[in-house]
């Protein structure tokens, strides 16, 4: 098996790279100056954000690859498993930008960290740029670079975090943009939940494992959980939770008109393991419990 090499702290990084620490918690690595690496697998301790400017092998993110190409960035959080594979040592062109957890505790970066819902992307999900978005973002890097050539102060942190938050908050807007222009792919992906969503319940499926859950449905999109929540949100304007509310009420109220079954019969079959937790819900969403809903037929 592979061995994985978990880096806890920015210093090893770099070190591995071939370059200097200006801070310990915070770097900006100009790949062409740094030194190439073989195919390795990395335990990061840290948040990256690798902004990739020539082909120089596969990224790699647990078992699958990354939909990476030049002008690409790609996020990766604390405990993420990433690998590089590639034939040859290839001298890489880029950007990455590694900041440790510690850098944004007690700043506005550190409140809103789990807002950038994109450093849990997985396959096929990296933020392909224009060249203008591209030039915005190393723009963003070179202010990070010029404050870690300065002497720390007690200004030092507010300005880094700022300007690495202001970064992010570029990402999410370039990324609203990405989901706009792909709406052709967002659309069929929707398309695709929406089927996945109808054939659970026609199955016997909630029996087993019980009500649908968004993982669920991003696992057999090969997407991750967050990627994929973000997607449909921008699609539809609903979030993959609520469309599966909506659809599990739409079958619960057909089915309640089953007289042949009891309330508790139906309850099961949805997936539901207590029918308390169902009739609770179904009038929490319709204003009547079950029974009083038969009653309006």
């Amino acid at each position: 098996m592979e061995e994985i090499l978990k880096l806890e702290n920015i210093t090893q990084y770099n070190s591995m790279r071939g370059v200097e620490t200006l801070h310990p918690l915070v770097s900006v690595v100009d790949m062409s100056k740094a030194t190439p690496t073989q195919s390795l697998r990395i335990n990061f301790g840290f948040y990256c954000v690798f902004l990739k400017e020539v082909n120089c092998g596969d990224l790699k993110y647990g078992c699958n690859y990354y939909d990476y190409q030049e002008g690409t960035l790609v996020f990766v959080a604390p405990g993420q498993i990433v690998g590089v594979t590639s034939i040859e040592i290839i001298k890489p062109k880029g950007w990455a930008l590694l900041f440790h957890p510690d850098l944004i505790r007690g700043t506005s970066l550190g409140h809103n960290i789990n807002d950038y819902t994109f450093f849990s992307y997985e396959v096929n999900e990296a933020l392909h740029l224009s060249e203008k978005e591209r030039q915005i973002v190393i723009d963003c890097l070179h202010k990070i670079e010029y404050e870690l050539e300065q002497r720390i102060d007690k200004h030092s942190k507010t300005l880094i975090s700022n300007n690495i938050e202001l970064l992010l908050n570029y990402c999410m807007r370039f990324y609203d943009r990405q989901f706009i222009t792909r709406s052709n792919v967002n659309k069929d992906i929707l398309g695709k939940f929406e089927k996945l969503l109808n054939d659970y319940f026609q199955s016997e499926i909630p029996q087993t494992i019980g009500l649908p859950s968004v993982r669920y449905f991003s696992d057999h999109l090969h997407l991750s959980a967050n990627y994929f929540g973000d997607l449909i949100k921008k699609e539809s304007g609903k979030s993959a939770q609520e469309l599966i509310q909506l659809k599990l009420m739409d079958i619960a109220k057909e089915r309640i008109f089953d007289t042949s079954k009891s309330v508790s019969e139906i309850a099961y079959e949805l997936g539901f393991k207590y029918p308390q937790h169902f009739s609770r819900m179904f009038k929490n969403e319709t204003g009547y419990t079950p029974n009083q809903f038969r009653l309006l037929n």
